[in-house]
């Protein structure tokens, strides 16, 4: 479980068939191999860890189910993925409940100043934009993001300097695609309405 709050930018260093190494600054140790990091948005289990003395080395596998949902798929060397480690009791529920179970990949299709801030405005795959509500909870990439405008497909976010700066949101373009986590109470409560009497 996550929070969508991104606590490191990480970098992948490596590609395998099946797998990915990143490198990140958390100071992991061998003996958390097998603990959960949300990258991208995308909740991946450590299988080795490699201590640095800048932070640490870790490598993740990944299925194919994955890589059909996600953005991994065009993963290489070099780039550049929002990190969250996973939330412990106790810890503050800052950004809002994430799985790190991608549904689907969204596209950006604008993005404009608001002020210091940007607006970005997206597209959804036309089965998830029935998830997404004005002032609901989205996570993009990773990012736990408050909806501000609905328009069939399409929605509309916003970002302030510092998630801009902490984050790899500043550097994103249009048209690039980013990995989509619906709010998951709006997917139970969906679910639980097929039900109905």
């Amino acid at each position: 479980m996550f929070t969508g709050l991104i606590t490191d930018v990480g970098e992948v260093i490596a590609r395998s068939p099946g797998g990915f190494t990143l490198k990140t600054a958390y100071r992991l140790k061998p003996e958390e191999t097998g603990l959960s990091i949300c990258c991208d948005g995308v909740c991946l289990t450590a299988t080795a860890i490699k201590p640095l003395a800048d932070g640490a080395e870790f490598t993740v596998d990944v299925s194919n189910e994955t890589l059909a949902k996600s953005t991994l798929d065009k993963w290489q060397p070099g780039r550049r993925v929002n990190l969250e480690r996973s939330l412990r009791a106790g810890d503050e529920l800052g950004g809002h409940i994430v799985s790190g179970h991608v549904d689907g990949i969204a596209k950006i299709i604008a993005i404009t100043s608001d002020g210091e801030s940007k607006r970005f405005l997206l597209e959804a795959p036309e089965h998830l934009s029935r998830y997404i509500a004005p002032k609901g909870s989205v996570a993009l990439d990773g990012t736990s993001l408050t909806v501000n405008e609905v328009a069939e497909a399409r929605f509309g976010v916003n970002l302030i300097p510092h998630s801009l700066t902490v984050t790899t949101w500043g550097a994103k373009t249009p048209g690039d695609l980013v990995n989509l986590e619906v709010d998951v109470f709006a997917r139970y409560v969906a679910r639980l309405m097929e039900f109905r009497p």
